[in-house]
């Protein structure tokens, strides 16, 4: 699977941008089984507002489908497994 994760906003307005194959990763298989937990590809995480909470743009694409979703870095948007999900994307990335 690719993964395209893009933070926005925040107090300072920084953006960062993660690429990577889960393939290649190391955490590739431990990645693509969190995915699937949280049914990426079909739960719709709920993504409140904020201008002051780093935003995540985050696309995956496993050959066959490919969705992009956002949401709010809080520790609370979307659920546990999406939080988890960040956690994962940006200490792993």
């Amino acid at each position: 699977m690719k993964i395209r994760a893009t933070a926005r906003g925040g107090l300072a307005d920084g953006a960062s941008c993660f690429e990577l194959d889960t393939a290649c990763a190391a955490n590739g298989a431990a990645l693509e089984s969190l995915l699937r937990r949280i049914d990426f590809f079909g739960a719709a995480p709920t993504c409140g507002v904020g201008a002051d909470i780093p935003r995540w743009d985050i696309t995956v694409d496993d050959g066959a489908r490919c969705r992009t979703v956002s949401v709010l870095e809080d520790g609370a948007s979307g659920g546990p497994g999406w939080q988890q999900l960040l956690r994962h994307l940006r200490n792993g990335a």
